[in-house]
């Protein structure tokens, strides 16, 4: 079973791309997601994030803010590492693990990873293949907004502690440049993933 990574920056168009492999039959697993998992059920990474920033991230009954541990973890760059150098491991783990129990299954030909820090985390010398999805900034923050959640200075600053499109380009396998429509990036999608299948 193939390991492919998809990532992209925020608002590239890296979710609906998930969806279309999940529809092509691989599995995908949402690294985003699992974290926000692990905030709530594993009390280890609990713990060690209360110890790395303190109880300004809890609500009133000890459990973790999402909100606030956000307005801490990235403000910069340093917050943003101590978030990811207490949270990737536990996700590391996790891949590991589903990805083991997928393989005795044997229904999946391609395990995908969706993530935005693929190649920050290091998590690409783990995986057979990297997929990027580009776009310019600008249509990235509008697709960004649209999605509501966060304001133009949160997505910027989000944004702004990603790597550069050039940067993951270079390490990447395949790249696809996101600017037309959802049928353009499905179709390109299709046509790299239809290898692998």
């Amino acid at each position: 079973m193939l390991k492919v990574g998809i990532t992209g920056g925020l608002g590239s168009g890296k979710s609906i791309a998930s969806k279309v492999v999940k529809k092509m039959g691989c599995y995908v697993f949402d690294a985003d997601a699992e974290g926000k998992i692990l905030l709530v059920s594993n009390l280890n990474v609990q713990n060690e994030l209360i110890a790395e920033f303190g109880s300004d991230i809890l609500n009133g009954d000890d459990t973790i803010n999402r909100q606030k541990l956000a307005r801490t973890a990235f403000q910069d760059e340093d917050h943003q590492m101590r978030l990811n150098t207490v949270i990737h491991p536990y996700i590391f783990d996790e891949i590991d693990k589903q990805y083991e129990k997928l393989l005795d299954e044997g229904q999946h030909e391609v395990f995908v990873v969706d993530g935005a820090l693929i190649f920050e985390s290091g998590l690409d010398s783990h995986l057979d293949y990297t997929v990027v999805i580009t776009a310019p900034f600008a249509m990235r923050m509008s697709r960004a907004l649209s999605r509501g959640g966060l304001n133009r200075d949160q997505i910027q600053k989000r944004m702004g502690l990603q790597w550069k499109d050039e940067d993951k380009i270079s390490l990447a396998n395949y790249v696809i440049n996101n600017t037309k429509d959802e049928d353009y990036l499905t179709q390109q999608i299709k046509e790299i993933f239809g290898q692998f299948i």
